[in-house]
């Protein structure tokens, strides 16, 4: 869905607990894992970004690797850890410190721009399963956690974000 879309600017709606583990979620879940696997360049992916307006966000397996590895390196197929869902997610603590990042959307093609962002935050979710979990983060999973909430709140970054740019594929090489 691209930033027209209405559902990307309402509040989704929490997923009943007793339903998390039924087959209706599994196929959105699934659903989310197959439009994020089929861009290259995302990291992550809310519910609403598939038009289904719930509170869940996927984050790609290959974002927790960008987070330590070097920029331009190639990260091996096998070495990538599944995806991660977030159901009902709720940031539960955020670092005070902020820092000024360069953020892009699957939503917002090919804009980019600068978002203020706090350097660590922890969310409280549910996973696939229907199992609550707790997981901290900070740099980009940080960024993530942030930008993926703001989805569920109908927040899109060029909302919020300074010098935003056009960059189309194009225009990105020799970045």
């Amino acid at each position: 869905m691209q930033k027209e879309n209405p559902v990307l600017h309402k509040k989704t709606k929490e997923v009943p607990v007793k339903e998390i583990a039924s087959p209706k979620i599994k196929k959105v879940v699934d659903d989310m894992k197959n439009a994020l696997a089929s861009q290259d360049d995302g990291v992550a992916i809310a519910a609403p970004q598939i038009g289904v307006p719930l509170s869940i966000f996927v984050i790609s397996g290959k974002a927790f690797l960008y987070e330590n590895s070097k920029k331009d390196e190639k990260i091996p197929q096998k070495e990538i850890p599944p995806d991660m869902v977030f159901i009902n997610p709720e940031i539960i603590k955020i670092s005070k410190r902020r820092v000024v990042l360069p953020e892009g959307c699957l939503s917002v093609r090919w804009l980019y721009g600068k978002t203020v962002r706090a350097e660590k935050v922890k969310v409280r979710a549910y996973d696939e399963n229907g199992k609550i979990f707790e997981y901290g983060g900070s740099g980009l999973i940080a960024q993530i956690f942030q930008h993926e909430t703001d989805h569920l709140k109908g927040i899109l970054f060029i909302d919020h974000a300074t010098d935003i740019q056009d960059m189309p594929p194009e225009e990105q090489k020799g970045n």
